[in-house]
């Protein structure tokens, strides 16, 4: 059926020039202008690469967790998870936000690790390199590169099938103009200004997210209420029952094929997240003494927004296909003549992520669809700037300065830090292309990433926490898991369709649900079992001297650093700020071990909750709710909704209230007396003192 809401002429304005062109061209002058007030005003400059690429290791917590939501915010977390909850029902968002937010949260472990093994690492793949040497170093970039690649696509893919949906643009032109404007301003801003930009980005979401939950379940004219959701997916309940769900409804946890995606999804996301390195880049610039802090609030923050964002299009898409059309002879939805306002979709528009942008359009019209297409620009954009300057610092520390020019000096690592950006850039555009004509979808792209990814989870958690953790195995484990994970997807495909293998027949949940158990499942065994019967008892004393800056180094270290080919050379030591010398005092191995065990035991706990507490239960009792229990379900989502918005929208602008400050009075003092508002150091204004 013909999707288009937006005429062409749209998308080659609001889907070209204004997300991909204008408000990416405004984000880069945005950024200009941004990084001119923080370098006159407070001192701080994207002007050498340590600020670049870590943000002097210095950023507060509320700003990265800002900047950790707007990295985790997809194309696929608006598009996919209001899919799954077209497909499935309420357990669709459940199982996509909960399966989502527990690698987060797991990830603070890791970041507390970083922060006492590695606290001037500048990649996760520079501490596998100084660990376990170059063949390590060189099959983990694989599967890292190869993670930022999968993501990448998805956001393209996503992106671009959901302009063209809404109004004929080329997908093509999509595929390239998305990265276009975001490679603009990383390479202006830099890793803190990206992170600024992140915070807008996020802030303008949930205030679009929160527009369509009130206009869904308060003021529109086909829903407007709780009560008449549950009504109307009651009514789409005896039209189109759900497979798999108890009674076939839609208002039940109780759904295997939920269940089946929410473990599809656990497993893929493991390798989203622990072998990203734009995560590992947020922990990095994180002050230490808040590292933990800022990913549990960036993990549970993040969750509302799936939750919400597909309880809300994703279940209205469904609700539409009971509500009747003004050319439909009768009202009553299950009549053979009834003519609903939403049709159903196709599996291949499903997969596309279509159900959201069409129940915005149909919700809002024009309006509705443009909101959604500023709503994805913003999420495309905000996870593509965290993979562009991700891929970039990888590029820069494990390829040039590590093989090819090991002496670089900063300028050199400056301009390849800015080359990286526009490298991957367009390899990202090139790849949306690729799997484009292959006719592979966002939607099956999202369920197979943990095939190949997934059996180097638990090796690099492993590396980073475990002092005897072996090197062969975990490489082995790598390796046989990645193995695994095909020969179990493609032997399920061929196994379950007759032996024939294609896009369409490996793409299906048994296909999918095997090849990323196998695929984690091997790879984890193996390297845990290794480790076991030859294990090393690593100090971490290497990995801790890590670009260390010269002001830290002994004599003795100096000298040992020229006999270890395996360490990243010093190359940033002499670009670290002062607010970094501020972060080194944090570094106290008794505080950051204490907060080790605190992301231990408070993100465990909230995995117990998410994946097993609450779903598990509903699920064996095969509730399905009443309009009581449906609006609990709806207002609790909403309410988490603004408590995540003010964790990441009002919370960084407290913590950031004196620097905010220290540019007002810079700014006033400037316009009163040109030049007086400019920042001094105290160094320098010891200078013309004593001068």
């Amino acid at each position: 059926m013909s999707t288009e809401v937006l005429p062409q002429g749209a998308g080659y304005g609001n889907g070209f020039l204004l997300p991909t062109i204008g408000i990416g061209l405004f984000f880069s002058a945005f950024m200009v202008c941004l990084t001119a007030i923080q370098e006159r005003y407070t001192g701080v400059s994207p002007r050498n690469s340590e600020e670049f690429t870590s943000a002097s290791r210095s950023v507060k917590p509320g700003l990265i967790a800002s900047g950790i939501v707007s990295a985790w915010t997809w194309a696929a977390t608006l598009l996919q998870s209001s899919a799954v909850g077209y497909r499935y029902g309420i357990s669709g968002p459940w199982w996509y936000a909960a399966g989502a937010t527990v690698q987060v949260l797991l990830f603070a472990q890791l970041a507390a690790k970083l922060k006492l093994n590695a606290p001037y690492a500048h990649t996760w793949l520079e501490i596998v390199a100084t660990r376990w040497g170059t063949v390590a170093h060189l099959v983990f970039m694989f599967f890292g590169l190869a993670t930022n690649l999968i993501v990448s696509s998805m956001l393209v893919l996503g992106g671009s099938a959901t302009v063209t949906g809404l109004t004929g643009m080329s997908t093509i032109a999509a595929c390239f103009l998305i990265p276009l404007g975001v490679a603009i301003y990383v390479v202006v801003g830099g890793m803190r200004s990206t992170l600024l930009c992140d915070y807008t980005h996020t802030t303008v979401l949930f205030a679009i997210i929160l527009t369509f939950v009130f206009t869904v379940y308060a003021t529109s004219g086909h829903i407007g209420s709780i009560s008449k959701m549950h009504y109307l997916l009651s009514q789409a309940t005896e039209m189109m029952p759900v497979s798999g769900n108890a009674g076939g409804s839609y208002l039940t946890l109780r759904s295997e094929n939920g269940l089946i995606f929410g473990v599809i999804n656990l497993i893929g996301n493991f390798a989203t997240v622990f072998q990203d390195q734009a995560y590992w880049q947020r922990a990095i610039a994180s002050r230490p003494a808040t590292t933990v802090k800022a990913y549990l609030i960036g993990g549970i923050a993040w969750f509302a927004i799936p939750f919400a964002f597909s309880t809300t299009l994703g279940l209205a898409a469904v609700a539409f296909g009971a509500v009747p059309a003004p050319s439909s002879p009768t009202q009553v939805p299950t009549a053979s003549d009834f003519v609903p306002l939403l049709p159903p979709l196709s599996q291949a528009e499903i997969s596309a992520g279509l159900p959201a942008s069409l129940a915005a359009a149909t919700l809002l019209g024009q309006s509705g669809a443009a909101a959604l297409l500023v709503v994805l620009f913003l999420a495309v954009t905000s996870a593509t700037s965290a993979e562009l300057i991700a891929v970039s610092s990888v590029l820069t520390y494990d390829i040039y300065v590590r093989y090819i020019n090991p002496q670089a000096i900063e300028q050199q690592i400056l301009r390849m830090s800015h080359a990286g950006v526009a490298i991957f850039a367009l390899v990202m555009a090139l790849a949306g292309v690729i799997f484009y004509y292959i006719g592979v979808s966002m939607g099956w792209l999202y369920t197979f990433m943990g095939v190949i990814l997934g059996s180097a989870v638990v090796p690099i958690a492993l590396c980073i926490t475990w002092s005897k953790a072996s090197r062969a195995g975990c490489i082995g484990g790598a390796v046989l898991g990645f193995v695994a994970g095909i020969a179990a997807w493609l032997g399920v495909t061929a196994g379950l369709n007759a032996g024939v293998i294609n896009v369409t027949t490996s793409g299906g949940n048994y296909e999918m649900l095997a090849g990323n158990l196998a695929s984690i499942g091997v790879g984890g065994i193996v390297a845990v079992v290794a480790s076991l019967i030859w294990p090393e008892n690593y100090d971490f004393v290497a990995t801790r001297a890590i670009n260390l800056p010269a002001a830290h180094k002994k004599p003795a270290d100096v000298a040992e650093d020229a006999e270890d080919e395996k360490k990243a050379p010093n190359s940033s030591a002499s670009s670290v700020s002062n607010a970094a010398t501020q972060s080194d005092n944090e570094l106290d191995p008794v505080g950051l071990n204490k907060a080790f065990r605190f992301a231990a035991w408070s993100s465990v706990m909230m995995t117990l909750i998410f994946m097993i507490l609450i779903p598990l239960p509903l699920f064996g009792a095969s509730t399905i709710f009443t309009v009581s229990g449906f609006t609990v379900w709806v207002v609790v989502g909403i309410l988490w909704t603004f408590c995540s918005a003010f964790a990441v929208v009002l919370y960084p602008l407290w913590e950031s209230r004196e620097a905010l400050t220290m540019i007002t009075k810079g700014m006033i003092k400037d316009v009163f007396a040109k030049g007086s508002g400019k920042f001094v150091s105290p160094a320098d204004a010891k200078k013309d003192v004593s001068a």
